[in-house]
């Protein structure tokens, strides 16, 4: 599996010859000036939650891909009411799919939408396809829930947040780790603001301590995610 990263918490996994991009926000993010959204391609997109910085581009990426959205039920009927009809809106639970399943699992977090309506319960993603099995957790922070993660099947890696603030940190996501044991986490949802800014070196250092891989990777860059 590979990994495309677009800042903030929005990255692509391409896998069993799909690709699946999650919580696309880019062109309202600064450090993400260099990234062209019309560029993307998507066959699939996730949404953890209705906030804005997870869903500002979701409706034009997915107009210009014809990519099938799955998410809250309150934000596919959102999305629908954008104009864009493509969706499936379920709620925590499995979710069978082309490609495999999907599963949303719980997340401590809010969800509201762009015009104010309520946006369902925030989620995290435990996603299984012929290549693996991986968890985005979304954004939330530490909960005891994530010891389930393990029950779903064992993951080839996590994706986490880990700027603090408003979702876990990098000590949050470390415990998060050992619960969903997940050797390897790619860390989204810091740096785009100040009070999310962390010390990169710092936080890998701590990851590295604690017999665990943080991966980084640039904006725009492409890494391989399996173990």
């Amino acid at each position: 599996m590979k990994l495309t990263y677009y800042g903030h918490s929005c990255f692509m996994v391409e896998t069993a010859g799909l690709k699946l991009l999650f919580d696309p926000f880019i062109s309202g993010n600064d450090n993400a000036k260099n990234v062209d959204i019309q560029s993307i391609a998507a066959d699939y997109i996730l949404i953890s939650h209705g906030h804005g910085d997870h869903i500002a581009d979701l409706v034009a990426i997915a107009k210009n891909t014809g990519a099938q959205v799955i998410g809250m039920l309150e934000v596919t009927n959102w999305i629908s009411k954008q104009g864009y009809d493509n969706v499936i809106g379920m709620n925590l639970g499995l979710l069978k799919t082309a490609f495999g399943s999907v599963r949303m699992t719980p997340a401590a977090h809010s969800s509201g939408l762009p015009d104010g309506s309520y946006g369902g319960n925030p989620a995290g993603f435990v996603v299984t396809t012929a290549d693996g099995t991986f968890y985005y957790s979304g954004d939330t922070c530490l909960i005891m829930d994530i010891q389930l993660i393990p029950r779903y099947g064992t993951m080839s890696f996590g994706i986490m947040p880990i700027g603090g603030h408003f979702t876990m940190d990098v000590e949050d996501a470390l415990v998060a780790a050992e619960f969903a044991q997940c050797q390897r986490v790619v860390g989204v949802h810091y740096d785009t603001w100040p009070p999310i800014a962390i010390d990169k070196e710092e936080a890998k250092n701590k990851f590295a301590a604690a017999g665990r891989e943080l991966l980084l990777p640039a904006i725009g860059e492409t890494i391989d995610v399996n173990n």
